[in-house]
């Protein structure tokens, strides 16, 4: 992995049993993870994800997900929820605020990807992605606002790149990718990031993180170069690991990052943590896992 200066993250002395989360698009995939690894500490999940029937090529459903986080240890919240739906949202959230009591970190995860050229297109599938990602995060973190100022150590942790990817001639992520979806991605970062001063006085943390490499999901294995690029790929394990770490850090201090996962495990836990246990091909080399589009 790249050179980096470790950090600190100061542990806030609130645990996770008890406290909601509302993850969007966590029916599978890293929001799964994320809401799998709070649900072992007990703490209250809410999948809030469109997927209620199996669908062929993806596993989980919101129904699966809620019942897999109970046998975890936690409590689940299955909830129909649409990000691109104002109504929908509202419904969501104040459904999760009925039940719990509450919500203490909003997990902005639900996300729509694509690989086309601007020229190749059609305007229907970057309305998609700019209404998932980049609206879909501003329209969940508006509702869910209100109740993280009450909450004793919110969180807003957005799925999404560094803005590295926006900023570094060298990097270019638009070049090397996909400019559409790029750009709705970056549009979470952008969203979060200014969200950070926002809600600085309100201590209501807002970061994002993003792997350096590339984790194995069903989008990966069936978009993004199948078995191949899964044997080269980290497990979704790393970032549900790195979020955690996130979101139990103090909010009034953990706050304005863009987060890169292995980093945040490295910092946490010191230079010798075993990184290689993510692997999802044991025995592999740091060098063979395909980096992130962006790294």
């Amino acid at each position: 992995m790249a050179n980096f200066e470790p950090f600190t993250i100061v542990k806030s002395k609130e645990s996770l049993k008890g406290k909601t989360l509302f993850i969007t698009g966590a029916s599978r995939g890293i929001g799964y993870e994320i809401g799998l690894r709070a649900a072992k500490e007990g703490a209250n999940i809410v999948i809030a994800a469109k997927t209620t029937e199996p669908h062929p090529k993806l596993e989980g459903t919101i129904y699966t997900a809620a019942a897999d986080m109970v046998k975890a240890g936690g409590k689940a919240l299955a909830v129909v929820c649409d990000v691109r739906d104002e109504k929908s949202v509202a419904a969501a959230v104040a459904k999760a605020v009925e039940t719990f009591g509450g919500i203490d970190v909003l997990v902005n995860n639900a996300s729509a990807i694509y690989q086309s050229t601007v020229e190749e297109t059609d305007m229907k599938r970057y309305d998609l992605s700019m209404s998932i990602n980049t609206r879909g995060t501003f329209l969940c973190s508006k509702y869910c606002i209100p109740h993280l100022r009450m909450a004793k150590n919110p969180h807003i942790l957005t799925i999404s790149p560094p803005l590295q990817a926006a900023t570094d001639p060298k990097v270019n992520w638009f070049a090397r990718y996909c400019t559409g979806y790029v750009f709705s991605k970056l549009g979470m970062t952008f969203v979060t990031h200014g969200l950070s001063e926002e809600l600085r006085e309100d201590g209501i943390a807002c970061n994002t993180l993003w792997p350096r490499t590339m984790v194995g999901t069903a989008v990966v294995q069936n978009l993004l170069g199948g078995e191949d690029s899964m044997q080269k790929s980290r497990s979704p394990l790393i970032m549900s690991d790195a979020a955690f770490e996130i979101i139990t850090g103090e909010s009034k201090t953990t706050t304005g990052n863009f987060f890169i996962d292995d980093e945040v495990l490295l910092s946490v836990h010191g230079q010798k943590f075993d990184i290689g246990q993510y692997r999802l091909v044991k025995g592999a080399k740091e060098t063979d896992l395909y980096p992130d589009i962006i790294m």
